[in-house]
């Protein structure tokens, strides 16, 4: 039997999704990564591995502190901006949860993971 995944949102996460679509009736750039988060999200319901694993050394220590996550994976959105999300199962059902930890743009991302610019 093939797992249910359940996405949850960071307060973080939560709050960039919510402005974007706050602002996507205004702004096409918004209403684009808002649609494709949608996308993404389907996509990650429909196959929890779809994004990019991350490495466990390059597991930024504020994500293991805070959400205690033990894996990391990224899709990419447009606009080189990035979601990031881990794994976790939910003891009491048979569901995956996909909790999705960031929605940030290239600049916060590359900071985040302390990539310098060349």
């Amino acid at each position: 039997m093939k797992k249910k995944v359940a996405i949850k949102f960071s307060d973080e996460a939560k709050a960039i999704y919510d402005q974007l679509g706050e602002r996507a009736q205004s702004s096409k750039v918004d209403r684009m990564l808002l649609n494709a988060i949608d996308k993404k999200l389907d996509l990650i319901r429909a196959n929890c591995f779809y994004g990019d694993i991350i490495p466990k050394k390059l597991i930024p220590e504020e994500y293991k502190k805070k959400y205690a996550i033990t894996n990391l994976l990224r899709v990419e959105l447009p606009c080189f901006w990035r979601m990031l999300y881990a794994l976790g199962d939910d003891e009491n059902q048979i569901v995956i949860i996909a909790f999705i930890t960031d929605i940030l743009d290239h600049k916060k991302y590359n900071k985040k993971f302390g990539y310098k610019k060349h």
